[in-house]
Parts: C-alpha cells; sequence; structure tokens
C-alpha cells in the first residue's frame, strides 16, 4: 500500500528541516513524499533541495494560500492513501506511518490519533495534548474536529468529495473533515496514541485568525446542515483547558 505524505510551506527554514528529516525516518519504505514550497526567499529552498535525492516531488511556485498548496500537492499524489504534515510539524518517531497503515488494512476510509502542542524553542515540553478520543460527528457543532495533522485519508475520497475550499481563509480543514466526516459518513478508525508534535505560535494563533476562525467554522456548519450557534462554537475552548489538564 502506498502512501503520500504532502508538506506546504513557506518562508520556514527554521522547522522544515525537522518536518522532512521526521518523514526520511519513516521505517515504511512504500512512502511518496511531496514538498510544495510557496515561492520562499528565506533560504527554505535551499534546505529543501539538500534534500533532492529523497524528496519524490518538489514544487516550488507562488500559490494562493496554504489550502490552495495543499490541493497542489493532492493533484500530484500517486498514494493510496494521503497524509498532510505541515512544515512547524513532525513525527514523534520512525514508527507513526507503519502503524496508520496497519489500521487502514482493516479496511477503513480514514485514520487519525492524538497529537501534542510543544515550545518552539523546547521540543520536549508538551503544553498542550489534543485528544482525539472523545471525537463523534455530532461534535462538529461544538467547533470541534480531529486534529488535521494526523488525518490520514484514501485518495479516492478526495476524488469523490473534493479538495480544500480556497475560498475559507481559516478553516478549510476544518470545512473537509465536515464534509467527508459527516456529509458523506466515510468510515473512520481513531488511533489511540500520539503521532505528531506540533509547535505553538504562529500566524493562525492570532485574535484576529481565531475570531476569522470561529466565523467560518459557524458558516461551514450552516452549509452542512449542522445545528449550531457561535456559543457553541467558542466552548470548545473548555476543551482545550482539559487538554492542557491532561498534557
Amino acid at each position: 500500500m502506498k502512501l503520500s505524505i504532502i508538506t506546504v510551506v513557506w518562508n520556514n527554514k527554521t522547522t522544515i528541516k525537522d518536518a522532512i528529516d521526521s518523514v526520511l525516518s519513516q521505517n515504511y519504505q512504500n512512502i511518496e513524499y511531496i514538498v510544495i514550497d510557496g515561492g520562499s526567499s528565506d533560504g527554505t529552498i535551499e534546505i529543501i533541495k539538500n534534500y533532492q535525492n529523497k524528496i519524490t516531488k518538489f514544487v516550488s511556485e507562488p500559490d494562493k494560500g496554504i489550502y490552495d498548496a495543499m490541493n497542489k500537492g493532492i493533484v500530484l499524489a500517486t498514494g493510496d492513501i494521503i497524509g498532510i504534515l505541515n512544515s512547524d510539524d513532525f513525527y514523534i518517531n520512525k514508527f507513526v506511518i507503519q502503524k496508520i497503515i496497519k489500521v487502514f488494512e482493516k479496511k477503513v476510509d480514514c485514520v487519525f490519533a492524538d497529537l501534542v502542542y510543544v515550545r518552539p524553542n523546547n521540543l520536549e515540553k508538551v503544553i498542550r495534548r489534543y485528544d482525539n478520543s472523545y471525537f463523534s460527528p455530532n461534535k462538529f457543532a461544538y467547533g470541534w474536529m480531529p486534529a488535521h495533522p494526523t488525518f490520514f485519508v484514501k485518495k479516492e475520497v478526495y476524488q469523490k468529495y473534493g479538495m480544500f475550499r480556497t475560498d475559507l481563509k481559516n478553516a478549510a480543514d476544518f470545512d473537509i473533515l465536515v464534509r467527508f466526516l459527516y456529509t458523506y459518513k466515510i468510515s473512520y478508525h481513531y488511533l489511540p496514541e500520539v503521532i505528531v508534535k506540533m509547535r505553538i505560535g504562529g500566524v493562525s494563533t492570532s485574535l484576529s485568525s481565531i475570531w476569522i476562525n470561529n466565523i467560518e467554522t459557524l458558516r461551514v456548519c450552516k452549509e452542512n446542515g449542522i445545528k449550531t450557534n457561535i456559543f457553541k462554537i467558542l466552548s470548545k475552548y473548555l476543551q482545550k483547558i482539559v487538554g492542557l489538564l491532561k498534557k
């Protein structure tokens, strides 16, 4: 079974090496690794080119944002399964993909697991655990979704139900999981362990981005027939507090 991993990046020379190394260190052999760069100018491209003999496909060109870049990677992917690893994130050990493949052998459409948030200057310091064990499709009404960096899905699902919406600034990952898991009800399996470390910080954590994300989340729910309101969606932050206590 062939698995494609996509990393999208733009001007992130500080962390891209960790993401790449975590993919290339996997002990599962049948991996296609695709890196989509948005036309970086800070030295990111030079770091990526150091791995040019090990990266399957590398594209560097301007794009219309992170979701457009992800779509480019999906189009290029030839694997049976697709996973997306952000340039700030990395797999926790070399056995991650091997474990994911074993779950897919049980004939499911997608798999997701847990991740932990870590400090950028201390990757061993866990700030919060993103626990997906409580997930069910009705949790979308509360703005809650599986951790996207841990999400692997059959390519045929993208082909059948579509890719990331580029008209959404922050919530296209929420939208795609709503469509796959709620609207089209694809089968899923939860792997009860941490497989990804994510650095805290970044533009998505600014107050303006958080607000845009919540408004777009409300819009996605309504478009998919999920009854909710802004107060339900904001309640997800209580779950984040629980995650801080369970780190």
